[in-house]
């Protein structure tokens, strides 16, 4: 579809940017490039709006986003002539532009709502921020043996809710207690799972054994 043309028949730069613009604004930002990453942080921006607020941590949602969307969306449509090329375009990059802080506040962001966690077992796992009042780590309850506290964000202030998963990354149980499951909760899915996957480990000891993502054969232990 043509969008907008010349009078010598090259579509006119600021037109075409104004016709994608004013489309995206009557259709929604649906029709654009969500991809997992740009989801994710859209969601952890959304995190931080909600803990935070202000001027600081504005809002990600989408009629926050269609209000201003020549100003963080236009400038990365310069040179784009059709919708097919602004669907391909990934949203990372003019979300982050749209932080009034430029690069230290991008830092902030990986500090206080970080994309991923590293868990003791050395995995890093992405976190889910789709509900701001409940980030979410799901991980195998192996891979956290030997951790007693719960993990958090935003510097120590939100705890995540943990979604232990089986060795067959099944939900066993959903905690923000970390150290009251492996006290009470872990004796039970142990009593359940152990049979269901005898070549994982299932410890005695859980807060003394070592974290891992293997079985008891790969780690040595029987």
């Amino acid at each position: 579809m043509l969008l907008a043309e010349s009078t010598i028949g090259q579509p006119d730069a600021t037109l075409v940017a104004q016709a994608l613009l004013g489309y995206l604004q009557e259709a929604g930002l649906g029709r654009l490039n969500w991809s997992a990453g740009a989801q994710q942080l859209q969601q952890r921006l959304g995190f931080l709006h909600q803990l935070v607020g202000g001027a600081q941590w504005p809002a990600f949602d989408e009629a926050a986003l269609l209000a201003d969307l020549p100003a963080w969306l236009g400038p990365h449509l310069a040179g784009l002539k059709s919708l097919d090329q602004v669907q391909r375009l990934d949203l990372t990059e003019p979300l982050l532009a749209r932080l009034p802080g430029g690069w230290a506040q991008r830092q902030e962001l990986d500090r206080l709502a970080p994309a991923a966690l590293e868990v003791p077992s050395g995995s890093h796992v992405t976190l889910d921020y789709g509900d701001p009042a409940a980030p979410v780590l799901a991980v195998k309850l192996q891979e956290l043996f030997g951790l007693t506290e719960t993990p958090t964000v935003a510097a120590g202030r939100v705890p995540l809710l943990l979604h232990l998963l089986s060795p067959g990354g099944r939900p066993a149980q959903v905690t923000r207690d970390l150290r009251s499951f492996w006290e009470k909760g872990y004796f039970e899915v142990r009593k359940d799972l152990k049979g269901r996957y005898p070549k994982h480990p299932w410890p005695d000891k859980p807060m003394e054994h070592i974290p891992t993502k293997l079985t008891k054969k790969r780690l040595g232990t029987s």
